[in-house]
């Protein structure tokens, strides 16, 4: 395969991963926003497991790759020794805020226009704007100043990976061994619920996304191998790739797409044809202009904070976890913690009010 090929098939290869990936979250109602409200005012964890469970099996599977020399996760910015703390709490936060604002996150937004919201549309392009005047238009000034030159310095580790940070500070190689834990507890949570494990459809879709995945990880160390020109190794996010996803509809620059853009069609198509076979099609628009400007304004919420801890609940939830990244613990706590804060505003008129101990009644 020579350069040209390796750049043309990066799209492909992430439009092959998305339409998986698009199709089992929308048959599966794979939702991590979703999950946590039946998880916290159900009871029900079975989304929060199935979402556990694919980050788990795209831990194992990526570690397993880089074990035999298939990947090199290690040259992705998520592995980066600059660990901008400021960024993945407060970028986290504004995600989580603007998650609970529209109901979903970014890949959410994805499956769901799949089925005809454009209530998403709305979002998704919000999202994308945002995202790119973050990383690169006049918002990126304040995301330098704020996060990067702010950055902490763990370049005497090698990288931000838990494992090699463990390593540098017992002077063993822990890197296996702490993966290894890592997966097992996660696998330990998933599977100690008796009644998930008689979930075969959930367990099925979520090891299939874990693996679609780690399957990025494979997909464009194998394209940064034979291409002429830099080739980003990464595995699947949803917040700058939306970003440019836009800017390759309504622009030409002669750069072709690249894995990110082919995994946001993939998984919009994916997602069209998961609802269309379940006969799920349906238009859905915002009720009002008050609708309309909390999805905007969730939207916009997602694409700074997304880039700003670099990652979604993909993006971080996920891929960066399947890496042991020490920003993916930190992030998803903050996501999480902005969702309550969200919710919290929008049920009871405070982002605090979850936080708050509400007096035990009195006992008859």
């Amino acid at each position: 395969m020579d350069g040209l090929d390796a750049q043309l098939w990066l799209p492909f290869a992430g439009l092959a991963a998305g339409i998986v990936l698009g199709y089992a979250a929308r048959v599966s109602r794979f939702c991590t926003l979703s999950a946590l409200e039946r998880y916290w005012y159900a009871g029900d964890g079975t989304g929060l497991r199935t979402w556990v469970l694919a980050a788990a099996a795209a831990l194992v599977a990526t570690q397993a790759m880089a074990f035999a020399g298939l990947v090199e996760p290690s040259r992705s910015f998520y592995l980066s020794p600059a660990f901008g703390l400021s960024g993945a709490i407060g970028g986290g936060l504004l995600f989580g805020f603007g998650m609970a604002l529209v109901g979903t996150c970014g890949f959410g937004a994805v499956i769901r226009l799949g089925g005809g919201s454009l209530r998403s549309l709305v979002v998704l392009t919000a999202l994308g704007l945002a995202a790119l005047a973050t990383q690169r238009g006049i918002l990126g000034k304040a995301r330098i100043l704020l996060v990067d030159d702010m950055a902490l310095d763990l370049s005497f580790a090698g990288d931000q990976s838990l494992g090699s940070l463990a390593s540098a500070l017992i002077g063993l190689d822990l890197r296996l061994p702490v993966a290894a834990a890592a997966a097992a507890a996660m696998l330990f949570w998933v599977f100690k619920d008796r009644a998930y494990r008689g979930k075969g459809r959930q367990i099925l879709a979520g090891t299939g996304i874990g693996f679609v995945i780690a399957f990025g990880w494979l997909a464009t160390t194998f394209a940064a191998g034979h291409a002429f020109g830099p080739v980003q190794i990464e595995a699947g996010s949803f917040v700058v790739p939306v970003g440019d996803t836009i800017l390759q509809m309504i622009t030409f620059t002669g750069d072709l797409p690249d894995y990110g853009v082919g995994l946001v069609v993939g998984t919009l198509a994916g997602a069209a044809l998961g609802a269309w076979r379940h006969q799920e099609v349906r238009w859905e628009a915002c009720d009002d202009a008050r609708e309309l400007g909390r999805h905007l304004l969730g939207g916009t919420l997602m694409g700074v904070g997304g880039v700003a801890a670099m990652g979604c609940t993909i993006g971080q939830g996920v891929s960066a976890v399947s890496v042991l990244a020490l920003s993916a613990p930190i992030v998803m706590i903050s996501i999480v913690v902005g969702a309550k804060m969200g919710l919290g505003w929008l049920l009871e008129g405070s982002p605090l009010a979850p936080f708050r101990s509400h007096p035990k009644l009195p006992a008859e």
